[in-house]
């Protein structure tokens, strides 16, 4: 059969467009996936207890673009769910990000919040932090840095904050008020029936044929196609010619506790005890009713090819460089598009991802 468009991978990104290109270019899509499943890392399954659960570590999806929730709306209904954090410090549990509550409890004062917001100014010392350190440290001064952050840091980058670029914790935000949510997004939620179901039905329209546990070089030159959608990882794609892409990657040990509720929050971050960064209660996200929860313990660890999966590209001046060699090389490449997380070697959020496929369908196909 021929193809107008194969697909690597069957994440966010490539269902996306398989989904644009069958339904409204009418196109005949191979979507190729080296795992045995689809959706990703936001793929989510019933455990052996029955408790739905995200293989990956825990994903809520939120976005401020209308566009976006409307777009995956048609696939799916919503539980509607603002994600809340606590950390562990000093024995006592507080909120994250950082809020005038947390400043408090941890500083034993009472600040108004004018109070607060000034307080926070008299932290800044440049306008061009040159690391992760010193980004954190000019939000919220040297004290909340050594509590929240930079014992976190090392465990989840393996390195100290002064390696690393100040953009790796840009996403960390700080709140001015008492508002905990952690993220103030005006759409926010999880698929009512989980991200594996949406996926199903992004795909499963008949011109989409789908290939698991796969890798596609093994069989890429047996077929015959117009397209390809690349959104593997970019060092991979070019046999690593120029270097190996660095990653951080995570361990996920998973427990059931015959209760209905094992902690206090959603997520819990532990950023100076224990030798995992943060324990995820999957009920408290989902919605589920059940007489067990199941939960993650969450370990980061160094990313080795075919052992464990790469999740975070680490921002400094070697894998820049790397990147931008390869970025060079895609430009040559008139029928392929590289897309996504690991294609395009960035962090996006989910919404961001989705938005990416979209606009790269609408440059392209229409």
């Amino acid at each position: 059969m021929r193809f107008d468009t194969v697909i690597i991978g069957a994440g966010i990104s490539g269902c996306v467009m398989a989904e644009r290109l069958a339904t409204q270019k009418d196109q005949n899509v191979l979507i190729i996936e080296k795992r045995d499943h689809i959706a990703g890392n936001m793929y989510d399954y019933y455990n052996d207890a029955g408790v739905l659960i995200h293989k990956y570590g825990p994903h809520f999806f939120r976005t401020d673009k209308e566009e976006i929730w409307g777009y995956l709306g048609a696939f799916t209904d919503w539980h509607m769910y603002e994600h809340k954090v606590k950390t562990s410090v000093e024995d006592k549990l507080v909120p994250f990000p950082i809020n005038l509550d947390t400043y408090n409890m941890i500083h034993d004062t009472d600040l108004s919040v004018p109070q607060f917001q000034e307080q926070l100014k008299t932290y800044k010392f440049t306008d061009d932090p040159q690391n992760a350190e010193e980004a954190i440290i000019n939000q919220v001064g040297e004290k909340m840095y050594e509590l929240f952050f930079k014992n976190y840091t090392i465990k989840q980058w393996g390195r100290s904050p002064k390696d690393l670029h100040a953009d790796t914790v840009k996403r960390v935000p700080v709140r001015l008020d008492r508002e905990d949510r952690y993220q103030l997004a005006k759409y926010q939620g999880l698929p009512l029936h989980g991200y594996t179901r949406l996926f199903e039905n992004l795909i499963k329209d008949q011109k989409i044929k789908l290939i698991l546990k796969t890798d596609y070089k093994d069989i890429i030159s047996s077929i015959d196609y117009d397209n390809m959608i690349y959104t593997g990882p970019l060092d991979y794609y070019f046999d690593y010619k120029y270097g190996r892409l660095e990653y951080r990657s995570l361990k996920f040990e998973e427990k059931t506790f015959d209760c209905s509720s094992y902690q206090g929050a959603a997520v819990i971050n532990y950023p100076n005890d224990h030798d995992y960064t943060r324990v995820s209660e999957y009920k408290k996200m989902t919605g589920q009713v059940h007489h067990k929860t199941s939960v993650h313990f969450e370990y980061p660890l160094e990313y080795q090819e075919g052992i464990s999966d790469p999740y975070y590209p680490i921002l400094n001046k070697k894998n820049s460089d790397i990147k931008e060699m390869y970025l060079a090389d895609c430009k040559k490449l008139a029928n392929v598009h590289f897309l996504g997380r690991l294609a395009e070697y960035r962090y996006y959020a989910m919404d961001d991802a989705v938005e990416a496929a979209l606009a790269l369908y609408k440059q392209v196909w229409q």
